[in-house]
């Protein structure tokens, strides 16, 4: 097969910025906790005698504040640190070798820690990948829904999320006519929770994530691009599963595989 070389440089790029996200501070590798939380204040650290206790840090790391609101604050003895909010991710804050993340599931807050320092972020120096195949990279039809419809999803957890559509996209893939459904914006672009015939053999069992490009009336989703949920890579993520219409019946053999280990 020949592949053209701009479109090969365009997906080596983003498998290297894919591997740099994971292995960054706040990447998925170095996830030490992830301990639900209710409104009020609390005292955090890895001693037994804490209201949370964490496995990473000192025994007595500060005393957390949470608002109902979801807003907090961390004394760790110079007076209150304020979680600040970050596009795409929950608000957070740095004390020390640890990155705080204060996130919310359906009302249930939790208290995410990650240890910057951690070996595990070093561990993973590649991921495994199907060949490239520019025939994966799909043009669909974009359509706007006549109303928005809430959905409610599974999540990992065996809770569940209620999600928010205005599209989906529809394709044919071999005479089938597929239509997926975005349930989450990463980066303000959709993004589809998929699960195929891979899954569980070559791919990541649960799902795997897809970000489409809009233009105009069409959106691309270039399956190259497809990778493995938070999940695959930590205990510690809540990672939604993918609804019905995304579970498809043939194989996507585009895009990240299993991530070492699995």
């Amino acid at each position: 097969m020949t592949i053209d070389p701009s479109y090969e440089a365009e997906i080596l790029k983003w498998r290297a910025e894919r591997l740099a996200a994971l292995t960054a501070e706040d990447g998925w590798l170095n996830l030490t906790d992830r301990v639900e939380i209710a409104p009020g204040r609390m005292t955090v650290g890895r001693a037994a005698s804490s209201d949370v206790v964490i496995s990473a840090g000192p025994d007595h790391l500060g005393t957390l504040d949470l608002d109902p609101s979801g807003a907090a604050t961390l004394d760790s003895g110079a007076g209150p640190q304020i979680f600040q909010p970050v596009p795409d991710n929950p608000p957070r804050l740095r004390t020390g070798d640890l990155l705080l993340e204060l996130t919310e599931v359906e009302g249930t807050h939790a208290l995410r820690v990650r240890d910057i320092a951690s070996p595990a972020r070093s561990a993973l120096t590649a991921l495994d990948y199907f060949p490239i195949d520019p025939a994966w990279r799909i043009v669909a039809s974009w359509h706007a829904l006549p109303a928005t419809r809430e959905l409610e999803i599974d999540l990992v957890t065996g809770a569940a999320a209620s999600v928010r559509l205005t599209h989906e996209a529809r394709f044919s893939m071999d005479g089938e006519e597929v239509t997926l459904l975005p349930t989450h914006r990463k980066a303000g672009k959709p993004m589809f929770v998929i699960r195929d015939r891979t899954a569980g053999r070559e791919t990541y069992g649960a799902a795997r994530f897809l970000i489409g490009d809009e233009q105009g009336d069409n959106l691309v989703l270039d399956f190259n691009k497809a990778f493995s949920p938070p999940c695959a890579f930590t205990d510690f993520a809540v990672c939604p599963l993918p609804p019905p219409q995304n579970r498809l019946s043939f194989d996507i053999r585009a895009g990240e595989k299993k991530p070492p280990n699995h």
